[in-house]
């Protein structure tokens, strides 16, 4: 039986988005160090799972985000688990992001927020 270790995202600052994710999460740093192309990487998470995130030769420009629900292979979505949706809301919103999508449905609560790389992030409270 296989299981999901890690995906890895492209973003504008590794560092930065690290830190969000480790704030909002309460996620750890697992390691940070130099990646392929020149870039750098710093995966965040858990003992088990982890997102690196990754950024590419520095000061090369970066395309933005498409719309990925209309192209095969596109990322949608991250989804995360947490224990205290709202208190989770709170620390989103106190970042400045908008949540969006909210939603009561069996077994739970969730919303989403996209934050400053494009990617859409789903937070979901099971009951």
């Amino acid at each position: 039986m296989g299981r999901l270790e890690h995906v890895n995202l492209t973003v504008a600052d590794p560092k930065a988005t690290a830190a969000m994710l480790c704030d909002l999460f309460g996620w750890q740093v697992r390691w940070e160090g130099a990646a392929i192309h020149g870039g750098h990487t710093v995966h965040v998470g858990e003992a088990d799972t982890y997102l690196a995130v990754y950024s590419g030769v520095p000061g090369q420009a970066l395309g933005a985000a498409e719309n990925t629900y209309v192209r095969q292979g596109g990322l949608n979505h991250i989804g995360v688990v947490v224990d205290d949706l709202d208190a989770v809301e709170a620390a989103v919103r106190a970042r400045g992001y908008a949540p969006h999508s909210h939603a009561d449905y069996e077994p739970g609560r969730r919303f989403y927020f996209h934050e400053e790389n494009g990617v859409e992030i789903e937070v979901v409270q099971y009951d």
